[in-house]
């Protein structure tokens, strides 16, 4: 085992002893036809370029924010991938500028070094590599009509040149057709160049329902690619193919961007990155798909903007909503903020392993109460506990939120402690209520009174902030 491999074996069992002693056991109840390619078994955590860096990669960036992850003692909290989003290709006027296989091309000018060494730098921190495609195959590749890797097919042989792809980059994307022979053979090829430079996780981006044939083929070709590849499929994905996507997939972003768009940058770059709305309305899309979820295929309610204090477009109270809302759900835990400036206010709240666990735990929590601005979110964990949050996701004016046990699903007492503050309320019989400020939430464990060595309550009311 070289030194590398050595640093990066021990950082990774030290996460996975960190998380395994912060969470319960996964719940045995899970939705049927999971992916069963042995990935994310817990949503995955880590940071992707998209929101902060946008479209500007770098491999000095992605380097310097892979250090940050160690530096600041993320990755020890949980976050290991730093994945690479979208930009990173060279274009003409064409679209995609091809290699001799048809392929995307990197931009040398942003990665020097090529894409393996900047894996290379990622795993010897202990880290892992997330990467970036869109389905179809590029105009430029047909009009060269470039070979097929290990075949004796061509790019024209599988492209339907009568339909283009979604792509928000260099865009000139035909459809394959997956009728065709050639076509697998082009994806696996693909699947191969990627595991070829140490990816661990691929995102493919722009997917609707006319791309589940293109779904179909990179999960084959990932499976046959020789490396173990999270696979994730984005964005804003029709839920009436759910079954189909987790049958095929690590997980699927629920929505559109979580971006506002609305920095004084190129594109709507810079901050803020996002404001509430963007995030508040999560909260129906995460009750809709929340059935969807569980060991191996997670619902994606995209980017955690936590990291840069204030600027990012949201209050204190608002961040820790929207982080308790991605934990509740089970979302993969993905940052997009820039980690080389952590503000110590975000980092006490992303080292949270209260919050992580409950990220981690592998239930989907559903939605209980829904008046207004006043939410409540419940959980069941395997060791017979609940977790529930309580929301305010208004802008204005405080709001007493409340729930009663019987709704959560267990009548009596429970004793109740605070995740977020970690402090110990007691038991509290019936009921449990919150005085929340605009956008604030409670986040409370609760463990029946059935399941505890007591012979009454200590307490009856529920507490008032």
């Amino acid at each position: 085992m070289t030194g590398t491999t050595r640093v990066r074996a021990l950082a990774m069992a030290a996460v996975g002893l960190l998380i395994a002693s912060a969470i319960p056991l996964l719940a045995t109840a899970r939705p049927a036809a999971a992916s069963d390619n042995g990935q994310s078994v817990r949503p995955a955590m880590g940071w992707s370029s998209w929101s902060f860096v946008r479209r500007t990669p770098t491999e000095a960036k992605l380097k310097a924010q892979a250090d940050a992850l160690v530096s600041t003692g993320l990755r020890d909290h949980g976050f290991v991938y730093v994945n690479l989003d979208d930009f990173w290709q060279k274009c003409d006027d064409n679209g995609f500028v091809v290699d001799s296989f048809g392929r995307w091309s990197v931009d040398t000018a942003k990665f020097p070094g090529g894409i393996k060494a900047l894996a290379d730098h990622i795993h010897s921190k202990g880290l892992k590599f997330g990467f970036y495609v869109t389905p179809g195959i590029a105009k430029n590749a047909v009009t060269r009509n470039t070979p097929i890797e290990g075949t004796s097919y061509h790019a024209k042989d599988i492209a339907d040149t009568s339909k283009t792809e979604k792509n928000y980059n260099c865009k000139n994307m035909y459809y394959i057709d997956y009728g065709k022979p050639g076509a697998q053979e082009f994806v696996n090829s693909w699947a191969r160049q990627f595991a070829s430079w140490g990816v661990d996780y691929l995102k493919i981006d722009g997917v609707g329902s006319a791309d589940i044939p293109d779904v179909q083929a990179w999960d084959k070709a990932l499976r046959a690619s020789g490396r173990p590849i999270n696979f994730a499929l984005s964005n804003n994905l029709p839920v009436a193919n759910a079954s189909t996507w987790r049958q095929l997939a690590n997980s699927w972003r629920t929505q559109g961007d979580v971006e506002c768009y609305c920095g004084p940058g190129s594109n709507g770059s810079g901050y803020p990155l996002t404001d509430w709305s963007h995030v508040s309305t999560r909260f129906n899309s995460a009750a809709s798909w929340q059935q969807h979820a569980g060991p191996g295929g997670w619902n994606d309610l995209d980017s955690l903007e936590l990291g840069n204090g204030d600027q990012v477009g949201l209050t204190a109270d608002q961040r820790r909503s929207h982080f308790t809302l991605w934990a509740m759900a089970a979302s993969p835990l993905l940052l997009g903020t820039d980690l080389t400036q952590l503000d110590p206010v975000d980092k006490a709240m992303l080292t949270n392993d209260r919050l992580i666990g409950v990220d981690q735990d592998g239930v989907a929590a559903k939605r209980i109460v829904n008046s207004g601005v006043k939410q409540v979110w419940s959980k069941k964990e395997s060791d017979g506990q609940y977790v529930v949050a309580l929301f305010n996701t208004g802008t204005s004016g405080s709001a007493s939120v409340s729930v009663d046990w019987s709704q959560v699903g267990f009548t009596g007492s429970g004793d109740v402690t605070d995740l977020w503050s970690g402090s110990h309320k007691g038991v509290i019989a019936d009921s449990y209520g919150a005085t929340l400020r605009p956008g604030e939430t409670r986040l409370i464990r609760v463990k029946p009174a059935d399941s505890l060595k007591v012979s009454a309550p200590s307490r009856a009311e529920g507490e008032q902030s």
